[in-house]
């Protein structure tokens, strides 16, 4: 054996870094994945959420949006709770972890039907600045959540690693909230856009 290859409870050497390294490339393919579809794809503009079409779809995807940014703040609150980050509270108590992680699955759950429609109706558009900003977050936000599982899963890496991966989820939603519920509840109009 070569010293690179030495046997260790945990596998080689060797064998633990080529783990690694595809468990770094999942966030990135989860991200190409979106893209590629929504670039391949080609838009359906009738298509449905809920039953609603067209105006009516933007205005319900725009009020799941909605409650999807605020579900993403609560887990911010929730994850700086658990991590004693919340000045004035003290310890968070047993029950704020279960919580933070069903909070995180309903988020998860809310964006798919969005996502969907998104990538059915749209597909990823880079016409202009804004419509770019919002599709290249909505494949963001799949890898971000990909990196996210992995980093919880994963214990030995490093103590920044979970607050990035939590502030780029909770980033990706306020973007794709800005540029596309913001945006048309607004009246076609975003600061900045």
């Amino acid at each position: 054996m070569t010293g690179d290859e030495h046997a260790t409870p945990g596998g080689t050497h060797r064998g633990r870094v080529v783990r690694g390294v595809l468990w770094a490339l999942l966030p990135v393919a989860a991200a190409v994945g979106v893209y590629w579809y929504g670039r391949a794809h080609t838009p359906v503009y009738d298509t449905s959420l809920f039953g609603a079409r067209f105006d009516d779809a933007q205005q319900l995807k725009s009020e799941l949006g909605t409650a999807l940014l605020g579900l993403a703040l609560i887990q911010l609150l929730l994850a700086l709770w658990l991590y004693g980050r919340l000045p004035g509270l003290g310890p968070a108590p047993r029950p704020v972890g279960p919580t933070h992680r069903l909070v995180g699955l309903a988020a998860f759950l809310l964006s798919l039907p969005i996502a969907r429609h998104c990538l059915v109706a749209y597909g990823v558009q880079l016409t202009d600045a804004r419509t770019a900003l919002h599709s290249l977050s909505g494949c963001f936000l799949y890898g971000a959540f990909v990196a996210k599982v992995n980093v919880v899963r994963h214990r030995r890496l490093p103590g920044w690693a979970l607050p990035v991966a939590g502030g780029a989820l909770v980033l990706a939603i306020a973007l794709l909230w800005y540029t596309a519920a913001l945006w048309y509840l607004n009246g076609a109009d975003a600061p900045g856009f």
